[in-house]
Formats: structure tokens, sequence, C-alpha cells
């Protein structure tokens, strides 16, 4: 896999949520340092020197797992029952990962390996670097995952030549995929099953992904705010600065400066400025409900980067002096990113709460001062009767998806492992909550754009005119009514791609996020 951008090294420097996206979804070519290329080999080499049947038990290298952790392994066996591991924890079901997902846990794998902290072999890191530079992607199910376990090990197959894989379009067998990208296929060593699968990186690869398309939510719900203000012949006095100052949320104060910054020099807004004394909250509260998602946003988005850059393996080795001592900890439990992916729903549910409210002012003509609907007058067209429906639908289906499900704890191992994170289906949750809203943003932005057409030659602010444009270049005004799912389809691609707010910063600058 080739691509421009510029590489994203794994040593020192800590890996950002941007990194994991560039990788992941972009194709970033992935360089591992020789700093980090010396921490692996180093602490392999203490690891393998300090293996003594007669000395204390290591847990998942000379042990079993989860509650056969007090069963040792006979040393003969240390290096095949890696192999074992990756088989019989390979059991995910249903729907698969998007290889985007596979492709962050196969970075958070080797950022967490790069620290030499796992006693891996340096072949077994340079491998999964290879892969991703090569655009080998493991295929894995994404259900059955309480937090870890499951897509790592469809990962580690892959390196030992089984399991299956992408390349190049095509779903191959583990074996073909590594072939045909010119990889060798490794046998597996001690410890380097059991570190492929014992960390928080399927959790962490859903959160970053998830982190990243939410901050770029928030800008476009400020739009479409905006936008949906014009329309509905809203006032700009509730995001005076001197109202924010007196209660200080950096979100608060930060959208309203966006909603100043996009509504900056609009006609409409100027000519409307008295109409009514104050607007609905769904309006003339923006600052303190999206403002509220972006403080939400910047909790998950630090736990993220946190975890990212952390060593989330059991046991964890470190040596003082010559004395190697391996660690039996429990970073490996995913209760930090999966309460942070549980906010994430609640934010960004609440930001499409907030829409269709608005999506409704804008389609509803008793309130909204424009054509019911927007549609054609006459009664033979519905306009965005139905779309609205769309966005309430959408909404309930996002109430749903901000239950918490890391509250909902199940024992696992025969009650060793008796408190799980259930980080991955609040990852799942999470996903999909942001493509609920990203949709239900698109529907807004449509009506609203339909919405400003009333306005006769009154021009809208310089950012709000910026993404009417944007909108009508994907999205010709509704004159009468038409198939309009291939509509929805287009805003959201809008929203969900960037374009709305790259068309928009290039006029107003850089909106906070």
């Amino acid at each position: 896999m080739s691509d421009s951008r510029e590489p994203v090294a794994i040593g020192s420097t800590p890996l950002s949520i941007d990194d994991v996206v560039a990788v992941a979804r972009h194709g970033a070519p992935v360089l591992l340092t020789e700093e980090a290329a010396l921490a692996v080999k180093d602490m392999r080499v203490r690891m393998l020197a300090g293996l003594d049947a007669d000395g204390p038990p290591v847990y998942g290298l000379t042990t079993g797992v989860g509650d056969l952790y007090d069963v040792s392994v006979a040393p003969e066996h240390v290096s095949s029952a890696q192999l074992k591991m990756l088989k019989s924890h390979a059991c995910g079901v249903g729907e698969p990962y998007p290889p985007e997902v596979m492709r962050a846990m196969i970075l958070l794998i080797v950022r967490a390996m790069a620290q030499g902290r796992s006693g891996v072999g340096l072949g077994l890191v340079e491998t999964l670097v290879a892969m991703l530079n090569r655009g080998v992607t493991p295929w894995s199910p994404g259900r059955g995952s309480v937090g870890y376990l499951i897509g790592t090990a469809h990962i580690g197959l892959v390196t030992a030549g089984l399991g299956r894989a992408y390349f190049e379009g095509e779903l191959l067998p583990g074996a073909e995929a590594m072939r045909r990208a010119g990889l060798p296929v490794l046998e597996l060593g001690p410890r380097e099953g059991h570190a492929l699968v014992s960390g928080t990186y399927e959790v962490t690869a859903m959160a970053a992904l998830a982190v990243h398309d939410a901050r770029l939510l928030t800008a476009a719900a400020d739009i479409a705010a905006a936008m949906s203000l014009e329309a509905l012949r809203g006032n700009d006095r509730a995001f005076d600065p001197r109202v924010q100052q007196v209660r200080p949320h950096p979100g608060q104060a930060a959208t309203a400066a966006n909603l100043r910054a996009l509504l900056d020099g609009s006609a409409i807004v100027a000519a409307h400025r008295h109409h009514r004394l104050q607007d609905p909250l769904s309006l003339r509260c923006a600052p303190q409900v999206h403002g509220s998602v972006r403080d939400a946003l910047d909790y998950a988005e630090r736990t993220v980067t946190i975890e990212a850059n952390s060593v989330t393996d059991n046991p964890l080795f470190s040596v003082a002096g010559d004395e190697l001592t391996a660690h039996t900890g429990g970073n490996g439990h995913g209760a930090p990113v999966a309460m942070a992916l549980d906010v994430l729903a609640i934010a960004v549910t609440h930001l499409l709460n907030i829409s269709e409210r608005r999506t409704d002012r804008l389609t509803n003509a008793h309130f909204s001062e424009l054509p019911a609907f927007l549609a054609a007058p006459g009664g033979e067209d519905s306009g965005f009767m139905i779309p609205q429906y769309v966005a309430a639908s959408l909404a309930a289906e996002a109430r749903a998806l901000a239950q918490p499900a890391s509250v909902h704890n199940i024992p696992t191992s025969a009650m060793q492992e008796d408190h799980v994170s259930m980080g991955v289906p609040a990852g799942w949750q999470a996903r999909q909550a942001v493509e609920y809203a990203q949709q239900g943003l698109g529907i807004e932005i449509l009506a609203a754009a339909q919405g400003l057409e009333h306005h006769g030659t009154l021009r809208p602010g310089a950012g709000t005119g910026a993404a009417y444009r944007a909108v009508r270049e994907r999205v010709a005004a509704l004159e009468e009514d038409r198939e309009m799912y291939p509509d929805l389809a287009a805003a959201r691609e809008l929203v969900a791609d960037g374009s709305l707010v790259a068309a928009v910063e290039a006029v107003v600058g850089g909106l906070a996020r």
C-alpha cells in the first residue's frame, strides 16, 4: 500500500488520534525507529535468557491463561502454546470489523510492543509494520469481544499464515495474502501469541476512529445550527461573548465563537434581529448543548490518546540492573476507554437530538414561517416531510445506543475475569451513534439550505453562505418532489468526509472542533 502522506514514526514520539486515522483510514506508511527496534530486541534477549523451568511462573508464558493461570505449561510446549492460544481465541462472530478498525488495531499493537515491555521478538513487530505498509489487512468478525482478545487473535493468525486477510481488495486465506504481499509467515515463539491478544487494542482502535469522527461532527453541527437560525429568522444575541463569559465552560465559549464567525455579515440576521425577543432553545442554546459535547469529547480524546500510547499487555517486563521482573497486572482491563466510548455515544446523541428538533422547526409551518414541509404550494408535494421522520427515527435509535454498555458486566473465564469492560460493545454503539448523527445533521443541513431559498436576495453569513454553496454543489434545491434517498446520502457524505467543514473553513478560517 503506497501513500503520499508523511510516515507515522513509532518510537519515542507519542501517537495522536490523527496518526491513527492517517494509518488506518488513509494508508499513511509506518516507520519503526531504530530506538524502538533496539528496545524490542533488548527485552527479547533478556526475557529468553530469564526463562527458567525452575523459576517463578510467568502468566501466559509458562502457565495457561484466564482461569488456567495456575496450570504450568511444559517447557517444550511454551512456543506451541502461543499459536494454540491464537486459534482458540479467534472465535468472533457476526459482521466483520471494517478494515480501518483492523488497521488501527495493528498500529496500536505495534506502538505498545515497540516500548520493549512485552518480550516479543523484533520479527513480529516488523511483520506487523510490513502488513500495514503493504496492505495486508486481517479479517475478523466484529462481535463476541468483551473488550479484547477477538480481533487481535485474528490478526495473530495471519502473521502465522492462518486466518483470512484482505489484499488489494480481495479476501484471501492468510497465507496467500502474505505470499502476494511478499511477506514471510512467522513461527511464533514464546510470548508472541499472548502478547497479541492481551491488550486493549481492539477497543482503543474503535475509540480513536470514533473520537476523530465525532470531533468533525461538532463543527458540522455548528454550521447546521447557524444555517437553521438564518432560515428560521433567528437572532444571534444569545451568542454574545458577554453571555458566555459568566458561564465559562470551554466548549460553550468555543461554540458561540464558531456561531458568530459563521453568521458574520449575515443580512438575514440583520433584517430579523428584532423579529422575536428570543429564539427556541434548539437555536438559542446551541452553545450550551454543542459546547457540552465538545467538553465531553475533550475527556474522551484525552483518555484514548493516553491509552493509545500505553502498554496494556499482561504480563509486563522490566529490568533493574541485570534483574528481569515479570509484572502481572490489570492494564488490559478496558474500563477507561469503555467509559469514554459510553460518554461519546451520549454526547453525539445530544447533537442528533437537538439537530432533529431544528429540522422539525424548519419543516413545521406552525412555527417556521416557511412553506409547510418546505414544499411547493398546492398540497401535492410532501417536500421534507419524510426526511424529518428519518431524523426522528435515527434520534430514537441513538437514544438506545446511548445507554451505557460498560456497566453491563458479565463474568468470564470461570470467575477469574469476574469484571470485564464491555468496551467493544461500547465501541460499536458509539460508532453507530456517530453514523446516525452524521445522517441526522445532513438532513438538517439540507432542510436549512431549502429554507434559505425563501429569503430572497438577503445575503447569508460568510460561513453559512459557504455551507449553502457546498450543499448546492451536490444537491439541487427541491422544486418538486423527487426521490430523496440520494439527496440524504449525499448530505451525509458531505458531513462525514469533512467536505462541508472544509468549504466553510476556507472562507471563515479554522473552526473549533
